[in-house]
């Protein structure tokens, strides 16, 4: 029988090969999650989850409402950043000290919302226009708050779709041919530090540019009067001449890739000829640059090709790419192919946060569930990008939530403290201390009294 703390009343269990072992469960004293805390602590000094609780709308009407509308969301976005990616595991979790302590500052004297509660807030009162519209703007409002403290002249936007398995009868399912399964088709922007812009929910059948502009002009009005300079990547589903023309008016430098096509192979046709002599071990790359216009577009345009002959290989990879970039095309290519573009990002998200688990009936219901993984993929990568000392710095999403999110400690009540003492396996006290540190100086100084 369990008990309402959380903790097991039937006494100890034992393990055969040593008799003198003895498990004891002691659930709301002890977590695996002591973690959350730096990240709350970064939460605090930017003011995200304050910010959020400002602009969603409160629905539930009359004086019981025990659970304030801004600790349910933070328990939504910090429960992803555990790794805990639905309601499900609510029950338990309102158990948790350490996300009880993160909910609110009276949250270790009382469990947190449970799953019926979260199962509500998430799929009926996050789902109403007002808010899945507040939820969209949201990571694009926490970016900002970032930029506040860390200030920026560039900014550099990658556009990439994804896919999200389905496996039931959810709302705007269908067959991708392009992924062989039927899933939805969720549409993302990156910033050039990982962070997550906006993004979008899309049936699965939908071509890759479908709703580009739905996402992507927010963003960009967002930075129009921000950034001195100002850059755009994507891969050949962005191959669109709305979009060139877009981005040439917002004065926008641009690298999309080109579907090859027998105009544009006609164009390099003498790079196209294998080399004489004996193949080598090493690649060979070459470069070319022209102007091309294709049928659809109302003016020509620079086209950058690359050509790569491997050892083994008949023929030779070709890739286009279309720029108004002035750049030499090896540098051009470079920039195109730059690491921690989208697909990156993308893949960190499906790992660390585990936001292709969108398993409600409701389209609108999994919508939400994608813009709450987006901000706690967010509230990540903030961590990263802003905390991390030099020698971690190159932590996956994943290691962070494996090594520093997971943190087990023993929670000690004194009379005007409570103590997490926490474990030192992976991350010690010096590391957890040099993070707390470049938290603190995000905060903003006190204003000086006259």
């Amino acid at each position: 029988m369990e008990h309402p703390v959380g903790e097991s009343d039937d006494g100890s269990l034992h393990v055969d090969f040593d008799r003198r072992l003895k498990l004891e469960f002691h659930g709301s004293r002890i977590t695996s999650d002591a973690g959350l805390l730096a990240y709350r602590e970064l939460d605090d000094v930017l003011g995200l989850t304050e910010l959020a609780g400002s602009v969603l709308s409160e629905c539930r009407r009359g004086k019981n409402t025990r659970h304030l509308l801004t600790g349910l969301l933070r328990q939504s976005v910090f429960g992803r950043l555990a790794g805990y990616e639905d309601v499900n595991d609510a029950d338990r979790l309102a158990h948790d000290p350490a996300m009880r302590a993160v909910v609110d500052r009276g949250g270790l004297d009382r469990a947190a919302a449970s799953t019926s509660q979260m199962g509500r807030f998430e799929t009926e009162w996050l789902t109403r226009d007002a808010n899945l519209r507040a939820l969209v703007d949201l990571s694009g409002a926490w970016i900002d708050r970032v930029y506040e403290r860390k200030a920026q002249t560039t900014i550099v936007l990658d556009m990439d779709s994804s896919v999200s398995e389905t496996y039931g009868a959810q709302e705007g399912t269908a067959y991708n041919g392009h992924f062989a399964c039927m899933c939805y088709h969720p549409l993302f922007v990156f910033n050039q530090f990982g962070d997550l812009e906006r993004c979008s929910l899309r049936p699965g059948n939908v071509h890759s540019a479908d709703g580009w502009r739905e996402v992507l002009e927010p963003v960009v009005a967002r930075y129009r009067n921000k950034m001195r300079s100002r850059f755009f990547r994507g891969d050949a589903g962005y191959a669109n001449p709305d979009i060139y023309e877009f981005l040439e008016a917002e004065g926008y430098k641009y690298t999309i890739r080109l579907p090859a096509n027998s105009v544009l192979q006609e164009s390099i046709s003498w790079l196209l000829k294998r080399p004489v002599g004996r193949p080598p071990h090493e690649v060979r790359r070459y470069y070319a640059s022209f102007s091309y216009q294709a049928g659809s577009w109302t003016k020509p345009r620079r086209v950058v090709a690359k050509v790569e002959w491997h050892s083994g290989e008949l023929y030779p990879r070709v890739g286009f790419i279309v720029t108004n970039m002035t750049q030499p095309a090896e540098r051009v290519v470079a920039f195109y192919n730059h690491p921690g573009t989208a697909e990156q990002w993308i893949k960190e998200g499906k790992n660390a946060v585990i936001w292709t688990r969108l398993s409600c009936h409701r389209f609108a219901a999994n919508a939400v569930r994608l813009q709450l993984h987006a901000l706690a993929y967010n509230l990540a990568n903030f961590l990263r990008t802003l905390a991390l000392p030099q020698g971690v710095k190159q932590w996956s999403l994943t290691t962070l939530r494996n090594r520093l999110v997971k943190i087990g400690a023993r929670i000690v009540r004194h009379g005007r403290s409570i103590a997490f003492q926490m474990a030192e396996v992976m991350v010690p006290r010096a590391l957890f201390r040099q993070i707390l540190g470049a938290i603190a100086a995000l905060r903003p100084s006190p204003l000086a009294r006259c």
